[in-house]
């Protein structure tokens, strides 16, 4: 019983982790696609992580579309998170594994957001393609970077659009590879990612 209630209250005390570290990535990523800042779901997202991120965004200054300090941050709250985690399991982790893990936890958290962007931006064209809702125009302003490259080289075939197609598979491919391989290399932390 008590194994079990440990069990719960370490995934529940990861998934935290990684809904916090969604919503730093969705602001890495806002500010990289250079998304509306006074769209209220943008406003909303600076507001929750200012307090971690603003401190250190006052020495690390963005370079170009990469939020510098929102990364660091990202990386250190997740190697904060698992070596937490770990501590409570067995011990401090080696700290190669845990700057591993982390890195690994922030790529698939960025593959998990373009991934549900992707999604939510495919159902949207069917059913809404001239949507103004706030959460409409942030999910556009976020794939758009990454698809209109692909739809230069793989143009519409009629009202088909395939970039979509080849993004989702672009996805699958680093998360196979790139994630798999950080995850490998994570060895026993693998799992807290």
């Amino acid at each position: 019983m008590g194994s079990a209630l440990g069990d719960t209250g370490i995934m529940l005390v990861n998934t935290l982790i990684n809904l916090y570290l969604f919503v730093l990535m969705l602001r890495f990523l806002l500010h990289a696609s250079r998304a509306d800042y006074y769209n209220p779901i943008s406003q909303a997202i600076v507001k929750a992580t200012s307090p971690l991120v603003a401190p250190l965004q006052r020495v690390l200054r963005p370079a170009g579309p990469i939020d510098i300090a929102t990364l660091v941050v990202a990386l250190l709250f997740k190697m904060v998170g698992i070596a937490l985690i770990c501590m409570a399991i067995f011990g401090f982790p080696p700290i190669g594994l845990l700057a591993v893990a982390a890195l690994a936890g922030v790529v698939n958290a960025i593959l998990k957001i373009y991934f549900f962007a992707m999604i939510i931006m495919i159902i949207l064209s069917w059913v809404a393609p001239q949507s103004g809702h706030p959460g409409a125009l942030l999910v556009f302003q976020i794939t758009e970077p990454v698809m209109a490259p692909v739809r230069r080289v793989i143009p519409s075939i009629g009202m088909i659009d395939l970039s979509p197609i080849v993004v989702f598979l672009l996805i699958n491919v680093l998360d196979s590879f790139l994630v798999g391989a950080l995850s490998r290399a994570a060895g026993p932390l693998a799992p807290l990612i």
